[in-house]
């Protein structure tokens, strides 16, 4: 059965509305709920909760926080159903957008932690950044746990927000540090809810470009962001994400492009060159690489085409 949220009493219009899908989550809420109720953003708040079938005491915990949320001036909406199995994070989220009814959206995942300032800075650069995913730093949970990765999260500079849309294997914002106007999302939107398995976050990530979106990160660490076994990240398949990311650049980039070389002569460049269309692959005139075992090779002869790669360089 669905349980459709709605705001308990009327109020004053709602500026941000925290989003928040909910799946068995007993052990971290509190400590994500009590980050809601130190935000120092002076606006109005709402907290859009959506369970999805969670069988913990999950709910024992948000009737808790609600209480103490309304308390403080936070409007707090709880939608949810509690059918046998879970619809997914993409699910949640539209359940959780559609009962809300703030005008910008910070998403907020449940094992997650926000720093006061998160709000407050994420609705100033949305507001000077209308049409872009709005993101931050973090800082992860444990501190040791995806150490290059969070350095990549951290590090990379504006431009390349852009440029490595079509190297990195998922949003070059990461989807928990999210936060877009409403309106904004009502153009790109919604999440795809193919339920577990579909990367939603990056295929609203290339909607978003694909309807000239922009990308920007506010440079402070706004999110404590956990790394555990549990994580709805861990159910996506390396290879589904692969097929997503080599359809996007035969879409976005390669249609401009008379020829190019791919830089990698080993199993990744090849890898590549076979997931192309064959159109695409004739395009290709060199395989590039510093590694002189594999310039010494000459070519590459992929097998189940009558088409041959140049020789490298």
């Amino acid at each position: 059965m669905l349980h459709s949220g709605v705001p308990a009493t009327p109020g004053p219009r709602v500026i941000v509305s925290i989003i928040l899908p909910v799946h068995n989550a007993e052990q971290w809420l509190d400590e994500c709920l009590q980050s809601v109720l130190q935000q120092d953003f002076e606006g109005t708040m709402e907290l859009s909760i959506f369970n999805d079938a969670s069988k913990d005491k999950s709910m024992t915990i948000i009737e808790k926080w609600k209480v103490k949320l309304e308390g403080s001036g936070i409007l707090v909406v709880i939608g949810g159903h509690d059918s046998p199995s879970p619809r997914g994070v993409g699910y949640s989220k539209n359940q959780a957008i559609a009962q809300s009814s703030g005008s910008y959206l910070c998403f907020l995942d449940s094992d997650d932690v926000m720093m006061p300032q998160r709000v407050r800075l994420q609705h100033e650069a949305a507001v000077q950044h209308p049409t872009s995913i709005i993101g931050c730093q973090v800082r992860r949970d444990p501190p040791n746990s995806t150490e290059r990765y969070t350095r990549w999260i951290n590090q990379l500079a504006s431009n390349q927000l852009l440029t490595q849309v079509f190297t990195s294997h998922g949003p070059t914002v990461i989807m928990p540090t999210w936060f877009c106007s409403r309106a904004w999302f009502s153009h790109v939107g919604p999440f795809d809810e193919g339920g577990q398995g579909v990367p939603e976050d990056l295929l609203f990530f290339y909607e978003n470009l694909r309807k000239g979106g922009g990308i920007f990160r506010v440079d402070h660490s706004l999110l404590l962001y956990r790394y555990h076994l549990h994580a709805a990240t861990h159910s996506v398949l390396e290879t589904t994400i692969w097929t997503h990311r080599v359809h996007f650049l035969e879409e976005q980039a390669l249609p401009r492009w008379a020829s190019f070389t791919i830089w990698n002569a080993g199993k990744q460049g090849r890898r590549l060159y076979r997931s192309l269309t064959a159109a695409s692959q004739h395009k290709v005139v060199a395989f590039c690489d510093v590694d002189e075992n594999k310039i010494r090779k000459g070519f590459y002869c992929y097998e189940d085409t009558q088409a041959t790669g140049a020789l490298s360089s």
